[in-house]
């Protein structure tokens, strides 16, 4: 071979290796499936340890209520097809000075922006930072950085107005949407309480129109709300402006089967996630529901699909280390630190 075939052959092997280290790169620039992966043991996970997180709420701090595993923080969500970037709170808050973030839905978004605020005040421990509650709205701000994270518990998304008859859950209204104005970014999320009944519920009719009835089938009106909040943001929401997201269906575990555990009525004594890609009970029925709504809505909205993620983590809830203690057995919300730190990881490399 002489020295020009030798410096093509060169050239073309060194091409070549360029292209392979670049290859992770350029499928994350593409974008990725941030949703079908594995759990992985990762020692330099928790991002933050919960006891210098001075707020953090007694349902949640499921380390300082005795539990006494602590391994269930130190799993990593690792992607199959791209590696997700490490969240970065001090650059979070340098991309969003002075913008507004909400969070709008159940418990279970109240979860999230916990974790949230948890995240970035263990990465500027010294900022100055207030708590604000007016109304349903909780304001957490970086004083600093002009960063608002809001919380609005509106855990149907739809309006529930009293009437002569009782409280109604009007399907086809949401005049709660002037507090979503002039938001940066929203995330949403409703599910949990659709299928609640007796004295927790919180309405006493349902009203679709000028129809008034007593019950109704619970996936079907969680199918109608949607549709009137797919129609709220196609018209309301400048999304040139606001960027809008949907926080996924949050899975409970309360039937061992689902995961291949027979025996287990519960998350209680579960200390390690599912190690596959898959679940063996499968996803719920609403999040169909959810991705066909989705579908519908003509302006962008991102789904935060961590259904599958969260489904894997049987581990991760506080089960009698929560609100509820050694009398409660809480398998749907989450351990912090723990699954929603991923869900934010997520929505931090979708930001980006």
């Amino acid at each position: 071979m002489g020295s020009t075939d030798k410096a093509i052959s060169y050239g073309s092997a060194l091409v070549l290796s360029l292209l392979l280290l670049l290859l992770p790169l350029l499928h994350e620039a593409e974008g990725c499936d941030m949703f079908t992966g594995r759990w992985v043991e990762d020692a330099s996970y928790p991002l933050y340890d919960p006891s210098t997180c001075p707020f953090i709420r007694r349902e949640f701090a499921c380390k300082r209520n005795g539990r006494p595993d602590l391994d269930y923080p130190t799993f990593r969500w690792q992607p199959q097809g791209c590696k997700l970037a490490r969240f970065n709170g001090v650059e979070f808050l340098e991309k969003n000075k002075g913008k507004k973030i909400m969070f709008v839905g159940d418990s279970l978004s109240l979860n999230q922006w916990q974790s949230l605020t948890c995240m970035l005040h263990s990465s500027v421990p010294n900022s100055p930072y207030n708590i604000t509650t007016q109304g349903t709205i909780t304001t957490f701000t970086f004083q600093e950085y002009g960063v608002e994270l809001k919380l609005d518990r509106n855990v149907y998304l739809v309006d529930i107005v009293r009437k002569k008859i009782g409280r109604v859950l009007k399907l086809d209204s949401i005049n709660d949407g002037h507090n979503w104005s002039e938001m940066d970014t929203l995330i949403f999320n409703t599910w949990h309480w659709w299928s609640r009944r007796g004295p927790s519920q919180p309405w006493d009719y349902i009203q679709l129109g000028s129809n008034v009835t007593k019950d109704m089938n619970r996936v079907k009106a969680f199918k109608i709300a949607l549709g009137t909040w797919g129609k709220w943001v196609d018209t309301v929401v400048d999304t040139q402006k606001t960027r809008v997201f949907f926080q996924g269906i949050s899975p409970s575990h309360y039937k061992g089967a689902l995961w291949g555990e027979p025996t287990a009525r519960s998350c209680a004594k579960q200390n390690e996630p599912l190690l596959g890609t898959s679940y063996p009970g499968g996803l719920p029925a609403e999040v169909g529901v959810l991705k066909r709504a989705l579908g519908k809505i003509s302006k962008p909205v991102t789904l935060l699909d961590i259904t599958m993620l969260s489904l894997l983590r049987k581990d991760g809830h506080p089960s009698i280390y929560g609100l509820g203690g050694r009398t409660g057995n809480d398998c749907s919300h989450w351990c912090l630190s723990g699954v929603p730190d991923t869900w934010n990881e997520i929505l931090y490399n979708y930001m980006a």
